[in-house]
């Protein structure tokens, strides 16, 4: 055998057990990937009950119903709607007319079981997914956005040249 294809079995060796490392790896990882939903895209497929999912949308008004540590909430997108449920303390931002993400499983009576519910953290943020699902359905307030204040970083004046 000589030096040239000794070098290329190694080399082939080394691409083959970078491959079935990173096949590995993928096949790990795809059980901790967690998807986001809007209302109709959860209604537009199904999910098994063993699925680790993100809801987002709106908390429709006068749906929020608390019973003890449990509250009952419905998500929706101003096309569909969906039923969350979550036992815990909500973050302080929640309320009716919010911007939400509930990260969960879907029960199997329709009922989405949130493990964690997160708010958005000011007037004017909205998470990137929840603002896509708006825009698809035609109920995103462009004008809102536009007016929203700048950031600090374009609000910065640069230093001048004196």
């Amino acid at each position: 055998m000589t030096r040239k294809r000794r070098r290329l079995y190694f080399v082939g060796l080394g691409l083959l057990g970078l491959f079935a490392a990173t096949a590995l790896i993928l096949t790990a990882v795809e059980d901790n990937i967690v998807f986001f939903f809007s209302p109709s895209d959860l209604k537009a497929r199904t999910v098994t009950a063993d699925q680790r999912l993100r809801v987002g949308g709106l908390v429709e008004d006068g749906s929020v119903a608390k019973t003890g540590e449990t509250v009952r909430f419905v998500v929706t997108d101003n096309a569909e709607k969906l039923t969350v449920q979550y036992t815990g303390i909500l973050p302080d931002l929640f309320r009716e007319g919010q911007g939400i993400v509930a990260e969960g499983r879907m029960g199997a009576d329709g009922i989405f079981m949130a493990s964690d519910v997160l708010a958005k953290h000011d007037e004017n943020y909205m998470p990137p997914e929840v603002a896509e699902a708006l825009k698809k359905t035609g109920h995103w307030q462009e004008d809102a956005q536009k007016a929203a204040p700048k950031t600090a970083q374009d609000t910065t004046t640069p230093p001048s040249s004196n």
